[in-house]
């Protein structure tokens, strides 16, 4: 099965992402409905899905959500 924009539905591209993602209703933090969020441009067909988890993991690379964590290199 393709998961690319061009070979699904808006419809089997909101399935994807609710069955990959669990029940996000049940969630109680927050956090899964902020994650569903993100894959709104996939959903929509603006973004195919590895470029947006390519994004979300190169903010960690870069340290973008790491607080109290220096960028340089004590070596």
């Amino acid at each position: 099965m393709s998961y690319l924009i061009k070979d699904t539905t808006k419809e089997e591209r909101e399935r994807i992402v609710k069955e990959s993602l669990g029940n996000i209703e049940a969630n109680c933090d927050g956090c899964m409905a902020g994650l569903a969020e993100m894959y709104e441009d996939y959903i929509d067909g603006k973004k195919e899905l590895r470029d947006i988890n390519m994004e979300f993991n190169a903010r960690y690379v870069k340290g973008e959500d790491m607080e109290g964590r220096g960028t340089s290199c004590v070596m």
